[in-house]
């Protein structure tokens, strides 16, 4: 089958190899990542031949945007579909752009599908992905015998584009909520004058979590805070006003629960790019002279 694999980055190139090396003819346009040399793939000039080469096209792009100009800006796959072709983005992104992106693939008579991945480099590099699907069952149905060269669990969330991306979300609050437990709880230890070392190491059989947040602590305490977290009815687009939201976005504080102080606590770290606010003892912020 002729596929069309667009982001070939940490994720995205691991991803393409294995729909090659499962024979499949890929074809891919470059722009922030270049070939992988182990990579058989025809590099051509835009999204939009990429689109006309393919029956399937794939998107892993790192954000919404992203992922909006891939697919619906200049030469963007919207020019080169045609009826029957079928759309996959596998990016966790928007679920509420989503549903505005796959209504226009739509009306050029393709299919779409969203399909966020869990699992990180190891998953992709092993085919081991968990891959959450929104969209309709016959075109999730065409799509799953691509879908399982890349992951292991693989679930049609809803038939409604943006179900996948909603799940996601989903598995971004229950990733956070755990991390921000772990870091409690090692942070009381050390206050009730426990060695937090001694502590991870004597739960860390127990609780597989506690690597999941040694992990995230070792990545430079830059953990990726730009999605947030989406009210399900509220519009997307850009901010109004003075640096504030439509009025009916009203952020995660709606969800209520944990959810809410999630966002309190991490909400001013994504905008500061994500730094941590309160550095490590000894760490210097680099936008502090």
């Amino acid at each position: 089958m002729k596929i069309g694999f667009i982001g070939l980055g940490v994720m995205g190139a691991p991803m393409a190899r294995h729909l090659a090396d499962a024979g499949h003819e890929i074809a891919t346009v470059l722009n922030r990542s270049p070939l992988p040399k182990d990579l058989n793939a025809s590099v051509v000039a835009s999204a939009a031949e990429v689109a006309r080469m393919s029956e399937i096209i794939v998107t892993m792009l790192p954000d919404t945007p992203d992922v909006e100009r891939v697919l619906l800006g200049r030469d963007g796959v919207l020019d080169g579909l045609a009826a029957g072709k079928l759309v996959i983005d596998m990016s966790s992104i928007s679920p509420i752009a989503t549903a505005d992106f796959a209504a226009k693939i739509r009306q050029a008579g393709a299919g779409y599908l969203d399909a966020p991945v869990s699992g990180g480099e190891v998953g992709a590099k092993a085919a081991s992905l968990t891959i959450m699907v929104g969209g309709p069952a016959a075109e999730f149905e065409r799509a799953l015998p691509i879908l399982e060269k890349l992951g292991k669990n693989i679930t049609l969330i809803g038939e409604q584009n943006g179900a996948g991306q909603t799940c996601k979300i989903a598995n971004q609050i229950i990733v956070a909520l755990n991390i921000e437990a772990v870091a409690e709880a090692l942070v009381f230890a050390s206050k009730a004058g426990c060695d937090p070392a001694k502590v991870r190491s004597a739960l860390t059989g127990r609780i597989r979590l506690v690597a999941r947040a040694r992990s995230a602590w070792r990545a430079h305490d830059r953990p990726d805070l730009r999605a947030g977290l989406p009210h399900p009815a509220a519009p997307e687009g850009p901010q109004s006003g003075a640096g504030k939201r439509p009025r009916a976005w009203r952020g995660p504080a709606e969800h209520g629960g944990r959810a809410a102080t999630d966002e309190r606590l991490f909400g001013p770290s994504r905008r500061r790019g994500g730094r941590p606010l309160i550095p490590r003892p000894g760490a210097r912020d680099p936008q502090r002279p």
